[in-house]
């Protein structure tokens, strides 16, 4: 592989599995989370930065320097588990982009003014679109590039518009007076937990970056995934922060959409029209390319085409929408069942470290295993705690 094959897949890996995160689900949470929180939300926003970092670091370490999908890697370390967190992934996936479905169709509806349901078939079709490339990676890599640029510059725009309490808001980022451990969970989860945290992963792998040689493009890549997800969440933390300094009052139904009315005024409707659809286009892509990728330990060629698989996920979860129900209560809920699932992926891929039938030579900086052990630990308490909370 070139050179500049490589720097494009190890851009695309990250913007494939931030521009995942950032989803209708994302744009719900922050936004509640900080009317709940106000600046002290900022606090758990730097928290979670943290424990992604070390999360994802650990998990695609790890992952490139077998050369094997996490399912394999699981199943190498306990018999049957690959099939455990495959089943786990694919239910967060699954539930996931059903919410992401409707995100788009409620977005188009928003920005264009068509029915959510046509809106959500819309968007399943441009989807297939690019899943029907010949050369998928590369229509990935420029799709999340287009999508990315998108959410940054409206939400940014959002931001500037507000004029939030900026020193108020980092004072009460390092010095919070109030914390909430579902937030937490629900942050993490939505960053890098189910699906998530694996789909930047499982890129770098198909592109053929692979090896102990590679991790300093992993280290690269996993990083600016987190720094943009989590640049994108702090400037839409800002913007609702404005927004509510401004005595506004959001709607209930819809408390992100309420940020960009109040802040733009005329045409803040389309605009987080135009951005909602754009996330959760993006996390549609991410959710059922990262789906399929699990279902590759079973290696049968055979079996079912990888493409027609992936379009089989998009088209289930948009028929599911359209004919069932109605999952925008779901997107909460679904950011804290992959906040469970994280402990489970991330304990297997630390135990996988440490064997050499699985990593070879390598062996983990000791740094980050306590780091990620940390993390096993903490995310398993403050999900048990968030669902007494």
């Amino acid at each position: 592989m070139s050179k500049k094959k490589r720097s494009s897949a190890v851009l695309g890996a990250a913007l494939l599995m931030a521009t995942s995160a950032v989803g209708p689900g994302f744009l719900t949470q922050t936004t509640v989370f900080t009317q709940k929180l106000a600046a002290s939300f900022g606090f758990v926003i730097l928290l979670s930065v943290l424990l992604d970092i070390g999360a994802q670091l650990n998990i695609w370490r790890i992952l490139v320097v077998s050369g094997k999908r996490a399912q394999n890697v699981a199943n190498a370390v306990i018999p049957g588990a690959g099939y455990l967190l495959s089943g786990l992934v694919l239910l967060g996936g699954l539930a996931f982009n059903i919410g992401n479905i409707a995100g788009a169709g409620l977005g188009l509806e928003s920005f264009l003014g068509i029915d959510t349901k046509f809106g959500a078939v819309i968007s399943a079709v441009i989807v297939s679109i690019v899943f029907l490339q010949d050369d998928v990676g590369r229509a990935l890599d420029y799709f999340t590039r287009a999508m990315a640029s998108i959410i940054l510059v409206l939400i940014v725009y959002a931001f500037w518009v507000a004029q939030p309490p900026i020193v108020a808001a980092i004072h009460r980022t390092f010095l919070p007076l109030d914390f909430d451990a579902k937030a937490t969970v629900t942050l993490v989860g939505g960053t890098v937990g189910g699906y998530i945290t694996f789909a930047g992963a499982h890129r770098l792998i198909a592109a053929g970056i692979q090896g102990e040689q590679r991790l300093t493009e992993v280290n690269k890549s996993a990083a600016t995934g987190i720094l943009v997800a989590s640049v994108i969440r702090y400037f839409l933390f800002l913007a609702t922060l404005g927004v509510l300094a401004s005595g506004a009052v959001f709607n209930v139904q819809n408390p992100a959409a309420s940020v960009f009315e109040f802040a733009i005024p005329k045409i803040g409707g389309k605009i987080f029209g135009l951005l909602m659809w754009s996330a959760a286009l993006t996390s549609v892509v991410g959710a059922a390319y990262t789906s399929v990728s699990f279902l590759k330990k079973f290696e049968r060629p055979k079996f079912m085409q990888e493409k027609w698989l992936t379009l089989a996920i998009v088209w289930l979860s948009t028929l599911f929408f359209v004919f069932v129900g109605k999952p925008v209560k779901t997107l909460i809920f679904v950011g804290m069942l992959n906040g469970f699932i994280l402990p489970v992926g991330l304990a297997l891929m630390l135990i996988a470290a440490q064997k050499k039938s699985i990593v070879g030579g390598y062996k983990n900086p000791r740094i980050l295993q306590l780091l990620g052990w940390f993390i096993v630990t903490l995310m398993t308490i403050l999900s048990v705690l968030a669902v007494f909370q």
